[in-house]
C-alpha cells in the first residue's frame, strides 16, 4: 500500500512517481528541496528563490511569490507545486490547481514545525534519509538554544516602512525570536480582535516605550544603517538599542532554520 502523508491543508499525498517535476513558489522551500538532493526534479521557482545561489540560477523563474506567471508554470508541466499559506495567494493557487496534479500546501508557524515539513517532503519525494539528517541537525540547534537561560527582552521587529509593519506573536518570526526569550511587541495574536498577523504601527505608539530592542530586518524591506540612525533621532526611540538583523535567518524555515537558530543564538549573545 502506498505511503500517504497529509499537508497543511489536510490534503493527502501519495509518494511521487519517479520523474516528478516540481515547481516551488516559496524561497524557503526551494532551498529545502536542494538540501533534500532533489536538484534534478526542480523545474521552476520564483525570482525570490535565490538560495542556493549556484544552483537556482539554472532553474527557470515563474514570476514572484504573489505575481505568479500562470502560463510559465503551465509550460513547465509540473507534477507537483509547493506553496505556503502566508506567502502565496489562494486565488492564484486555485488557478494553478486546475492543471497541476499535486499541490502541496505548507504553513510552518514555529521552528519545531520544520520537523514535520522535512518529513512531509521527504516522504512525498522519497528522501526520508535526507529528511532525517536535517531533523537531527535541527534538533541539535534547538537543544543548544534551550540549554541556555536567556534573559527576557521585549523587541520590536520591523519588516516594512511606509507604512511601518511588524509581526504578531503567532508568526514564525516571533516563534524564532522566542527561542532566545525575546517577546515581540505589540502583544498581539494574528486575528485577535481583528488584528493582522503582520500589523502596521505608528512610530508614536505608546507601547514602543516598552521595547528593549528594535530590530530592523533585511527583508522583505531592506533596512540599512541609514534607517537605524534616522529612527534613533525620533523622540520615541531615543536611547533605545536599534540594530539591523538578517531577515532570511529569522524568517526562512526549511533547511535555513538550522543555520538560522545558530545565527540567532550568536546574535542574542552580543
Amino acid at each position: 500500500m502506498a505511503t500517504r502523508v497529509v499537508d497543511a491543508a489536510g490534503i493527502e499525498h501519495a509518494k511521487a512517481q519517479r520523474g516528478a517535476r516540481i515547481v516551488s513558489l516559496v524561497p524557503s522551500l526551494t532551498e529545502l528541496l536542494f538540501a533534500l538532493k532533489l536538484d534534478a526534479q526542480i523545474v521552476g521557482r520564483t525570482g525570490f528563490c535565490v538560495h542556493p545561489h549556484d544552483k537556482v540560477r539554472n532553474v527557470p523563474k515563474v514570476g514572484g511569490t504573489k505575481a505568479v506567471k500562470i502560463d510559465a508554470v503551465r509550460a513547465l508541466q509540473p507534477t507537483h507545486l509547493l506553496v505556503n499559506i502566508d506567502e502565496n495567494e489562494r486565488d492564484t493557487v486555485d488557478r494553478l490547481r486546475a492543471f497541476v496534479p499535486h499541490v502541496v500546501v505548507t504553513h510552518p508557524l514555529a521552528p519545531h514545525d520544520n520537523f514535520a515539513l522535512y518529513a512531509l517532503l521527504g516522504a512525498i519525494f522519497d528522501r526520508e534519509d535526507e529528511a532525517r539528517e536535517l531533523s537531527l541537525q535541527l534538533r541539535s540547534q534547538l537543544d543548544a538554544c534551550a540549554s541556555r537561560a536567556w534573559p527576557q527582552q521585549n523587541v520590536l521587529y520591523a519588516i516594512w516602512r511606509e507604512p511601518w509593519m511588524t509581526v504578531a506573536r503567532d508568526t514564525y518570526i516571533a516563534a524564532m525570536l522566542h527561542l532566545v526569550n525575546w517577546q515581540t511587541l505589540p502583544d498581539l495574536q494574528g486575528g485577535e480582535r481583528g488584528a493582522a498577523r503582520y500589523p502596521s504601527f505608528d512610530l508614536d505608539a505608546a507601547w514602543i516605550r516598552n521595547a528593549d530592542r528594535v530590530l530592523l530586518s533585511s527583508e522583505p524591506y531592506r533596512f540599512t544603517q541609514r534607517h537605524a540612525e534616522a529612527l534613533s533621532r525620533h523622540a520615541r526611540f531615543q536611547g533605545k538599542r536599534i540594530e539591523l538583523i538578517d531577515g532570511e535567518m529569522v524568517s526562512w524555515y526549511g533547511s535555513r532554520a538550522i543555520d538560522g537558530i545558530a545565527y540567532l543564538r550568536d546574535y542574542a549573545s552580543r
